[in-house]
């Protein structure tokens, strides 16, 4: 296992023990332990061979063994005895936003649910709201939120479906016989939330069956759901699907591109296809019934009078009469960014210090490093004070004078409250580079007053770059109600960012509005909201939504140089 995976663990124990009502200061060990052995930046294997576990706050000699256990792909005995005591579907039941342990507790023992089933069943019949600690409001939250679980039910984010496929795509790689691979469907065209990872081959017929061997038999397969010649299907340990397809070297361009899809962008591009005489699928592009040979997906546009179409633009969303008309935008790429924007540090609720992520921006080639701690309404995520605000800017002062062709600059993340005003005077708001605005707090606003409230916000001089624009969570949360093109108009007309969150949890800007804020000159800004070193790496996913939202690198504010950034915000001064 993983570190992610034995930090899973620990806190599903946590969990359980929580239902079962067992001691609160083991349950706050385990809870600990997750979110110590999550947020290691050194090697967890050779922190356990070493002893060296031991030393870290949090880490006991009996946490530090079953971690060993986990890390060497064993099974905890307690961890199998909470699962027996405990009924499956309360697992699930913990997973919907507004059930906490104790109230999976209360209504297991009080209504014998066991099921989300069962919990909507209740809801529904009222049964909830006259419990303690529930009530009416409470009540309609969980129904609404059971919604939503049932909705995402078998799906996963982006990061969790790249990070599986990739591994997946690496051991194929690896199989004698292998010509030609690549991941195809919604994770090769970047969508925030996939259903599972399709994989297409090319190989000799010779060679398909050991391949297929080889597939059906990765470790990190549960179950077989089919095995054949040219198609196999099984499930990962983790639940997504898999499905791996085998066709001859000729036939992998046609294959690949139509398995990338989307359906959509394959209707449209067969309609344009017959418009011409002809007609592609799966099997090859034909003109009437001669294939039309084609090395790669290139030659297959080409073959259509077009431009070669990134997997990540193939949605339908004008990309084919663009290709045709040669006006596809030259997309970012992961080169592009020169800086990282919105991070946070121990200042407020990160795990590294100013200093380690700086090192960690310099050590992956960036020029400078925005830090963005949160405002003093934050609490919760220790946020900052005035007082606290002065030493974090003498803190910054003292790294630049130390730093050799890097730079810190200083900013903050500022609450928005609850009527568009901000967490600080214009007079501490002034103090910083730039300001981040962004809401934490009251989501529950109709759309005229969240829009109202944000625009105020942003309307303030002092801040640079709208954060999180909806607040939504994906496969938890929907995003407050708001009229999202007010707020983009408003955004364009006073000269401020917005944010691209590239947390895989958010990925908001969503890519569908890219392109109408682009089309109001609104300046976006792609920032991974990293809370420790591996969060930096969730740039690619939302350097991934904006390529689906037809952004460039000249309208992304963290291509350009510090000192351009700085001027940006000072204009807004």
């Amino acid at each position: 296992m993983d570190k992610k995976q034995i930090a899973a663990v620990l806190k599903e124990m946590s969990v359980l023990m929580e239902i079962l009502g067992k001691n609160p200061f083991k349950i706050r060990a385990h809870q600990n332990a997750a979110r110590v052995v999550e947020g290691l930046t050194a090697d967890l294997k050779s922190l356990v061979e070493s002893g060296e576990i031991t030393g870290i706050k949090g880490i006991g000699k009996g946490m530090a063994d079953k971690i060993a256990i986990l890390l060497d792909g064993g099974e905890l005995e307690e961890h199998q005895a909470l699962k027996e005591e405990v009924p499956a579907g309360l697992l699930e039941v913990s997973k919907i936003a507004g059930m906490g342990p104790k109230k999976v507790k209360a209504v297991w023992d009080e209504l014998n649910v066991t099921t989300l089933e069962e919990l909507e069943t209740a809801a529904q019949e009222d049964k909830l709201s006259g419990m303690k600690g529930f009530g009416k409001k409470t009540q309609e939250k969980i129904l609404q939120n059971i919604g939503l679980l049932k909705k995402f039910r078998d799906s996963y984010l982006l990061s969790e479906g790249r990070t599986a496929g990739e591994v997946l795509l690496a051991r194929v790689r690896e199989f004698p016989g292998v010509i030609r691979s690549e991941i195809a469907g919604s994770l090769r065209r970047s969508k925030e939330i996939v259903k599972d990872i399709d994989i297409v081959v090319s190989a000799e017929e010779a060679d398909r069956s050991g391949i297929m061997d080889g597939f059906t038999t990765l470790d990190d397969v549960q179950v077989v759901v089919g095995k054949g010649e040219t198609k196999s299907s099984v499930v990962l340990k983790n639940g997504i699907n898999a499905d791996l397809r085998i066709v001859s070297d000729e036939q992998y361009p046609y294959t690949l591109h139509h398995f990338t899809g989307s359906k959509e962008h394959n209707v449209a591009l067969r309609q344009h296809a017959i418009k011409m005489g002809m007609k592609v699928s799966e099997w090859g592009l034909f003109k009437g019934d001669d294939l039309v040979p084609c090395e790669d997906e290139q030659a297959i546009y080409k073959a259509l009078g077009m431009r070669y179409i990134a997997p990540e633009l193939r949605e339908n969303y004008g990309e084919i009469e663009a290709a045709q008309d040669n006006a596809l935008p030259k997309l970012i790429e992961a080169k592009d960014i020169k800086g990282i924007i919105h991070t946070h540090s121990v200042w407020s609720d990160g795990v590294n210090t100013i200093a380690e992520m700086a090192k960690a921006c310099q050590e992956r080639g960036y020029e400078y490093l925005v830090i963005s701690d949160h405002s003093k309404a934050a609490a919760y995520a220790n946020g900052l004070n005035e007082a606290r605000i002065q030493q974090q800017h003498a803190e910054v002062d003292a790294l630049n004078n130390e730093l050799n062709g890097f730079r810190v600059l200083k900013s903050i993340e500022c609450d928005i409250l609850g009527e568009g005003e901000l967490d600080y005077s214009d007079e501490v708001l002034a103090t910083f580079d730039l300001v981040i605005a962004s809401v934490h707090s009251r989501f529950g606003m109709t759309e005229a007053e969240a829009t109202k409230r944000i625009i105020t916000a942003i309307e303030n001089k002092y801040v640079t770059i709208l954060g999180h624009l909806t607040g939504r969570l994906l496969l938890g949360r929907e995003g407050y109600p708001l009229d999202q093109r007010a707020v983009l108009d408003a955004a364009a007309d006073l000269g401020v960012s917005v944010e691209i969150n590239a947390n895989p949890r958010r990925l908001d800007l969503d890519w569908r509005l890219c392109k109408y804020a682009l089309e109001k000159g609104v300046m976006l800004s792609i920032n991974p909201d990293a809370h420790r070193i591996e969060g930096l790496a969730d740039m690619q996913y939302g350097i991934g939504v904006a390529r689906k939202g037809w952004v460039t690198s000249d309208r992304v504010l963290n291509c350009y140089s510090a000192d351009e950034v700085l001027a940006f915000a000072a204009k807004r001064h």
